[in-house]
Order: C-alpha cells, then structure tokens, then sequence
C-alpha cells in the first residue's frame, strides 16, 4: 500500500491528453523523433517486446526509472525494443541530447505533444508495454519497484509465449 502511493505521488504534471490506452488496444505507430532527426515507428521494432516511456529531465522519478530499462534494454537484447520517449522543450532536450547518444535504449523527443496524446499521458513516468504483435500488454503510471517488477513480469511472459 504505501509503494502504491508513493508511486502515485510521483505522477508528475504531462499537459492534457486523451483518453489512455487499454490491454488488447493496438499501439500508436509514431514513437517520437530518434537522436538522428529521423521519426520512429513502432514499425522499426516489429516482432520485439517494445517498452515506450514517457519520461523528463527534471522529472526525479523518470531519472530514477531510466537506468533500469537501459538494463532491460541490455539484457533483452534482439528480443525487447524499450523506447524513452523525452517530452522536454525541444531546447532542452537537444541540450542533453549528446548524452543520451550513449545508451542502448533508444532516445526520442515528443515535437508537439502527439505522442504523448496519441498514448493518453496524463503524467510521468508512463509506461506502456507493448506486445509483438503491436497490441497493448500493459499500461504503468507512476514509478515504484511494484511497477518495475510489474513490466519485467509482463516483458517476460510475452518472451515465453509461443
């Protein structure tokens, strides 16, 4: 109970979105815009268990999240696709940009909001799980070890299904 609302007490304030998604939805396509400038599809990891992240730099809980799925990202290597998606101004985040370039997740940048409304984010950290067959496994608000265990069960059961 008390990890619940702490981990509801770290929702931080995302703007305004839509309705959010459920299990069995099929997942957005657009991911953001990648380091290099170019879009990211939900296409480009097709067949991989994909964890999209909403996430900021001055957002203490998505700070604390990120190198755990920079570790999923390591281990599930070939197998799993997490995506931190940035929803910083473009400024910032192209100031932290150069950074990033070092890990193995794949870093992109929210232009305009639409993919956090297209997933209905309403706070960060927000985590969706997503499975190979592009259809929504899981959907995590907020940030807490019950929400870490919770991902890897749902990236580890869609793993070992057939």
């Amino acid at each position: 109970m008390k990890k619940r609302l702490l981990a509801a007490l770290c929702l931080c304030a995302a703007g305004t979105a839509l309705a959010g998604l459920h299990p069995g939805d099929a997942a957005p396509p657009s991911l953001g815009v990648g380091l290099g400038g170019k879009g990211v599809k939900l296409a480009h990891s097709a067949g991989l268990v994909t964890v999209v992240t909403f996430w900021a730099t001055w957002c203490a809980p998505c700070r604390r999240e990120l190198p755990l799925l920079e570790g999923l990202q390591r281990a599930g290597w070939g197998r799993v696709q997490v995506v931190a998606v940035n929803i910083d101004d473009r400024d910032a985040f192209r100031a932290i940009a150069r950074r990033l370039s070092s890990l193995a997740l794949q870093v992109t940048h929210d232009e305009g909001n639409r993919v956090q409304q297209a997933y209905g984010v309403k706070g960060i950290p927000h985590t969706v799980v997503i499975g190979r067959d592009g259809r929504v496994l899981l959907e995590v608000l907020g940030y807490g070890e019950d929400s870490i265990d919770e991902i890897l069960e749902e990236v580890n059961e869609e793993l070992a299904a057939k």
